[in-house]
């Protein structure tokens, strides 16, 4: 085979190859991968396999643990002070669904699929390396800010366990440091570098580990919604405890509702952290399905009720936004300080159990954007002793305790949920554009031009709902909107035919479910606030930058070296397959 120089050989070559991006980009951005390629040579790229151990209680341990801790314990009390009220139930169960129907989509993908690169992989196959890129790198950032939330929120709950008062910092405060960034939490960093050396040893312990918490958490749930409801009063579902602010069920109205929506989203992101373990899953058709679709409902019932409890116990307004349960116990039911704290080491507990499984999604998602050469491929290395991505797992680790150590909390609740939203949104595009117009058997553009209408409908419905005035027209015209998409899915589904077939398990309904599931993703991204966008914008402006002056020539040199394939969809593999 000829050899080539690396575009980073010298100053020289990488000035030639900067020189040369339009070509490349145009070369590389939009070359597709296949499920062959991801489950077989780029699998070969880690050196050592990861070992197939895990079986449907295992993912289902997985999802219950890595969502419970984070969401109900860290969300719950900013959405219900903030946005929703007592609505935030409803809040919890809408993004719960909008959960599920996403999980439909990434369960489809896995069984097809099942390696650890989740939706970088998912979307790899579909729409080429950039938008994978694009998509897989605000992933990993995602898990990041979201373990470092998390970890942040173990710091307030270890006060509260402790006995301490409730105001008592546990945090460092630097006064010269920007207001939100000068809270020094040295506690979440140790959590995190802890389990760092957890995940980078085993991943069949890690499971065992979270296995044995989980149990012991979901028997603490149950303490607190017994009790909750028990203590509880059910007029504090309508009537706030300063009489000054809203009262109601929906203090802060409808969109209230959708609003609390968004910010708890963040507490489902554990099931996308089970769809990443698939590479370690034995008989993935039958466990995968299972594992994921069952954690999520699931966990949406326990926060449901948790929500409720909370609820029940406490005026809206009188809840700590950054200790909910235990604030509501100390201050809602008179006596129990010793629930409070046993509450506090409970949502500890949890929080662990969350983080650990983050952190292993977290890392198997950078070890398979290595495999495709967009990073380096030191990321992409399995230990061929612990069978683990030790190099990303380390790498990841590292950065998240420095992002815990001193962000605050609400600044990356926000920026997670419209990352996570982007990306459960990508991935229903996926699933249609797969079943409808795989590459090299059918048009594109019907569903090209589908999935642009119906998108571009739930965008002007979301405008509407969020900035047009109250009213009849604004009633009219939202009906409209949903009559409209309406009928661009029922003419789509009866005007084009599936492409292809899935071999093992597919989403129901089609194209309906992930059509619903495109909806609430741009419905809960309409309400984010203005800052989230920014930051968004930022982050995926960094990204781009990344791929233009580093990634599309590291991938292009992987093709010219014969690493990496343009169009592998040539090789004849199971993408053919109707």
């Amino acid at each position: 085979m000829e050899s080539h120089s690396s575009s980073f050989s010298s100053l020289k070559s990488y000035l030639d190859a900067l020189s040369d991006t339009p070509r490349r980009l145009s070369r590389r951005a939009c070359s597709a991968s296949t499920s062959f390629e991801e489950t077989s040579r780029a699998r070969a790229r880690s050196g050592s396999d990861m070992r197939r151990s895990l079986r449907w209680h295992d993912l289902i341990g997985f999802g219950v643990g890595g969502m419970v801790g984070a969401g109900v314990f860290v969300t719950s009390g900013r959405a219900s002070r903030l946005r929703a009220g007592p609505s935030v139930v409803l809040s919890y169960a809408i993004a719960g669904l909008c959960a599920l129907l996403s999980a439909f989509c990434y369960t489809e993908f896995a069984v097809e699929m099942p390696v650890a690169g989740g939706a970088f992989s998912y979307i790899r196959v579909t729409f080429g390396e950039f938008l994978a890129f694009v998509t897989g790198a605000n992933l990993v950032i995602d898990y990041v800010l979201s373990n470092a939330a998390v970890a942040r929120g173990f710091t307030a709950y270890l006060g509260t366990a402790l006995g301490l008062p409730a105001h008592t910092n546990l945090r460092l405060t630097v006064h010269s440091l920007p207001e939100g960034y000068n809270e020094m939490d040295l506690i979440a960093v140790a959590v995190v570098l802890l389990l760092t050396f957890i995940i980078c040893y085993s991943t069949r312990e890690s499971s065992w580990l979270n296995m044995v918490l989980t149990v012991l958490h979901i028997l603490f749930i149950v303490f607190v919604i017994v009790v909750g409801f028990w203590r509880g009063d059910l007029k504090n579902f309508t009537e706030p405890g300063n009489p000054e602010n809203a009262g109601g069920f929906f203090p802060f109205g409808a969109s209230g509702v959708f609003n609390g929506a968004a910010m708890v989203y963040l507490s489902y992101i554990g099931y996308d952290a089970v769809s990443t373990m698939a590479e370690e899953v034995k008989n993935p058709a039958k466990n995968i399905p299972v594992g994921v679709s069952g954690s999520v409902i699931l966990v949406t019932v326990l926060y449901c009720l948790m929500a409720a409890s909370m609820s029940a116990l406490l005026p809206y307004d009188k809840i700590d936004p950054e200790a909910p349960f235990s604030g509501a116990f100390e201050v809602g039911a008179a006596g129990w300080r010793w629930a409070a704290n046993m509450i506090g080491a409970g949502a500890s507990m949890g929080i662990v159990t969350s983080l650990l499984v983050a952190m292993l999604g977290q890392a198997r998602y950078m070890c398979v954007i290595g495999r495709s050469c967009v990073v380096p491929t030191w990321f992409a290395q399995v230990h061929p002793t612990t069978s683990t991505p030790v190099n990303a797992s380390a790498f990841l680790g590292i950065f998240t305790a420095a992002i815990a150590l001193f962000t605050d909390l609400n600044i990356l609740l926000n920026l997670v949920s419209i990352g996570s939203l982007f990306v459960f949104y990508m991935v229903a595009n996926a699933v249609i554009y797969r079943r409808y117009a795989p590459h090299g058997t059918s048009n594109p553009w019907p569903t090209l031009s589908f999935l642009f209408c119906f998108s571009l409908t739930s965008l002007i419905f979301t405008l509407l709902w969020q900035f047009a005035p109250p009213g009849k027209p604004k009633a009219c015209m939202l009906g409209s909107c949903i009559a409209l998409a309406f009928g661009v899915v029922l003419l789509f589904h009866l005007m084009v035919p599936q492409a292809r077939k899935p071999e093992f398990w597919g989403v129901p309904f089609m194209p309906w479910i992930p059509s619903i599931s495109i909806f609430l993703n741009i419905f809960l991204l309409g309400s984010l606030d203005k800052p989230s966008y920014v930051r968004f914008g930022f982050f995926s402006g960094l990204v781009v930058l990344v791929y233009v002056l580093y990634s599309v020539h590291s991938s292009f040199d992987a093709e010219r070296e014969g690493i990496l394939s343009r169009k592998a969809v040539e090789s004849g593999d199971e993408d053919q397959k109707v």
